[in-house]
């Protein structure tokens, strides 16, 4: 079969007609527009969220694999703001050190495990509005642990990466410091006798000491410099500034206020995130 009328087609129209061919394939090819995705996400149809599977009442998954907690129902709900259905929000466990930098790295939009905001995270990764604060815990079956001067010479487990191991670094420096991913296994080593002390925030050694007897709250200290804000990459702006909105949105209306009545029952509410009268 021939095509008499391509062949006699003059070398300027067909340079013209491939030009128009390979604009058309690289435009389907081009990242959404900023109309498509406006809030800079890996996938404009999911957000992607980067949490713990052992961090109750934060973030924890329930016996069907399925994540629950305060940080995750707060996002959900805020997500739902935005326009996202609960099937669009991903959620994925990763250990405590690895979010931020799993976020930076792009393979997350958003990390949600009340990770306390500091200027050095802040080096790396963005920050919404404060959403949370509380105490950090030492957690002891050894009834001589009574206040911070007990730990020296002590086995004490942290959490790498977390607020704690970052302020027992700095303030707990007789202490022999045991890092460990998670609570679970920090608990573990508590409870075997591998450390003599955990420390962990207010609300998982609460919910620590009634599961385990044994285990007393030895140590209060308040953390409330350095609120809980959910973690975004570097720069993302539009996304940042998105959550912000929904988030104080959902303080005014009463919903933070009902989620922390659900998740942390009998603890104090800071004035600063309940709705203004």
């Amino acid at each position: 079969m021939t095509f008499p009328e391509a062949v006699s087609l003059p070398f300027t129209r067909i340079r013209a007609a491939l030009f128009g061919l390979a604009v058309g394939l690289s435009a389907s090819a081009l990242p959404a527009s900023a109309a498509e995705n406006p809030y800079g996400l890996i996938d404009p149809g999911t957000i992607s969220v980067g949490t713990m599977g052992d961090a109750k009442p934060y973030a924890f998954t329930t016996a069907d694999g399925n994540f629950t907690g305060f940080d995750i129902e707060l996002f959900l709900n805020i997500a739902g703001r935005l326009g996202f259905k609960k099937d669009q929000v991903i959620f994925t466990g990763q250990e405590f050190a690895a979010l931020m930098p799993s976020v930076a790295n792009s393979r997350f939009d958003i990390a949600a495990a009340a990770i306390g905001t500091t200027a050095k995270r802040k080096e790396a990764v963005d920050f919404s509005d404060g959403y949370l604060a509380g105490y950090l815990t030492v957690l002891t079956p050894e009834a001589s642990i009574k206040d911070a001067a007990g730990l020296k010479d002590r086995r004490l487990g942290v959490v790498q990466g977390t607020l704690q191991e970052i302020y027992a670094q700095k303030n707990f420096t007789d202490a022999a410091l045991v890092k460990f991913p998670d609570n679970n296994s920090a608990v573990s080593a508590l409870n075997n006798g591998t450390i003599d002390a955990h420390f962990l925030d207010y609300e998982a050694a609460k919910d620590y000491s009634a599961r385990y007897p044994a285990l007393k709250i030895a140590v209060n200290i308040p953390s409330f410099d350095a609120p809980a804000g959910f973690v975004i990459r570097k720069g993302n702006d539009a996304l940042r500034t998105a959550l912000n909105k929904e988030l104080h949105a959902a303080m005014q209306d009463g919903t933070w206020k009902k989620l922390h009545e659900k998740w942390f029952p009998g603890t104090p509410m800071p004035a600063t995130y309940l709705p203004r009268q």
